[in-house]
């Protein structure tokens, strides 16, 4: 009996949880590849940043950040729109654009959730469903089943749970490996944030004769 007999035998059921085995498969190498690109080297990014800056020379620094293509550099190129314009506009140029990247970065996260919780949950469905039709077997045969009438719909009913957790935990692993890697990418965004905005807002008070706003070119 191959693979694809075993999961016949499982019944209906199993095709929703081939689906959900799809889609989590899907998501999770999507926010693999997606978390890669984001990856970025802070230090030498900052100073990098700092020494633009602080040589008033925003559009190289906007150059520099649309050539990492990184959601923290392209958190900082929207604050560097708002250079001369005032430290409360840098700050909300930058919070607005972290949130966006955010955003952005946990796409299809609660879709993975919803893959670890609901397969285990098909799983057990399955199986109560496949005990049903055991004990409707008992009872069609008036109590007179011996064990190997019962066996075979036993063990295919616990099919389902078994491909069910299958799927969910690695569903659950995943969702929980992305999480963590967000939340340390969200604490070097607000790392990068505050150096920037300081680094902005001392760079702007070395300058005697500002513009209400500094073109870059974007």
């Amino acid at each position: 009996m191959n693979l694809f007999d075993i999961f016949l035998k499982g019944g209906i059921v199993m095709w929703p949880i081939l689906l959900c085995s799809i889609i989590g498969f899907a998501v999770v190498i999507d926010r693999f590849l997606v978390l890669r690109s984001a990856k970025i080297n802070v230090p030498a990014f900052m100073v990098r940043i700092r020494g633009f800056i602080k040589n008033k020379d925003m559009n190289g620094a906007a150059s520099y950040c649309m050539q990492e293509k990184s959601p923290i550099a392209h958190m900082v190129r929207k604050a560097l729109k708002k250079f001369g314009m005032g430290h409360e506009r840098v700050k909300e140029a930058i919070e607005n654009a972290g949130r966006q990247e955010v955003s952005k970065l946990e796409k299809g996260l609660a879709l993975l959730a919803t893959v670890a919780g609901v397969a285990p949950l098909l799983g057990f469905l399955g199986t109560v469903t496949g005990m049903i039709q055991a004990f409707m077997t008992i009872e069609d045969l008036a109590g007179a089943a011996n064990p190997s009438d019962l066996a075979g719909g036993i063990w295919e009913a616990l099919l389902t749970t078994a491909f069910g957790l299958i799927v969910g935990i690695p569903a659950y692993v995943g969702y929980n490996y992305f999480l963590s890697s967000i939340s340390k990418f969200v604490a070097d965004m607000e790392t990068v944030a505050n150096d920037v905005v300081d680094t902005m807002q001392d760079s702007a008070k070395t300058l005697a004769d500002i513009d209400d706003e500094v073109e870059v070119e974007m």
